[in-house]
């Protein structure tokens, strides 16, 4: 097998088309000039857009040069609660160990009314770097971001390929919440067309 495949070369450019777009949208309509913002993966220091801001990067590994080396599946007693006002945690749920511990350790480093962006590929295929654990649907991310207000939430569809798209983007908002709407069997499911 070669790749880049047929697959990869025709679809690869709108994904990434769809997560600049996406972070565009988090950029322009949910962040504040005076926002801490931590990107979680390290890729926000070459973009442009987020130069203005107050960006501080994390990393599992001190090899690319993070601010902050982190697990964001564990509790990091070195980042206190509520740190940031706002986190970008794009292309990395799908390559954690525990998505569900990945989603706590986020929500307790993010200030209340605080807001995440988070995009994660569908219809990709296995890519770097390792591992590459997961792929989520749209009511799987619903029920991992439940305890969030969902704020922005699109899709990229994958031509002539309904109901299987390539890509998901989310902005959520950290709020309170009661335990009666942290369970997962108390969500109204709708699809997103």
């Amino acid at each position: 097998m070669t790749l880049p495949s047929e697959f990869d070369n025709l679809h690869m450019p709108m994904a990434r088309d769809f997560i600049n777009a996406t972070r565009k949208v988090f950029i322009e309509r949910f962040l504040r000039p005076t926002d801490v913002i931590c990107d979680i993966g390290n890729q926000g220091k070459h973009i442009p857009e987020l130069q203005p801001y107050h960006l501080v990067t994390l990393d599992i590994t001190d090899t690319t040069g993070p601010d902050v080396v982190a697990d964001i599946t564990r509790h990091n007693a070195h980042i206190a609660d509520e740190s940031y006002d706002a986190l970008m945690c794009t292309e990395v749920l799908e390559h954690v160990v525990d998505p569900f511990a990945a989603i706590r350790e986020l929500r307790r480093i993010v200030k209340t009314g605080g807001f995440i962006l988070f995009t994660t590929p569908l219809n990709a295929r296995i890519h770097g770097p390792v591992p590459d654990c997961w792929r989520f649907t749209e009511f799987g991310l619903k029920v991992m971001l439940r305890d969030f207000e969902i704020a922005y939430f699109n899709k990229l569809d994958t031509p002539g390929r309904n109901l299987f798209p390539l890509h998901y983007g989310a902005v959520v908002k950290k709020v309170s919440h009661t335990a009666e709407e942290s369970d997962p069997r108390s969500i109204k499911f709708e699809r997103v067309d």
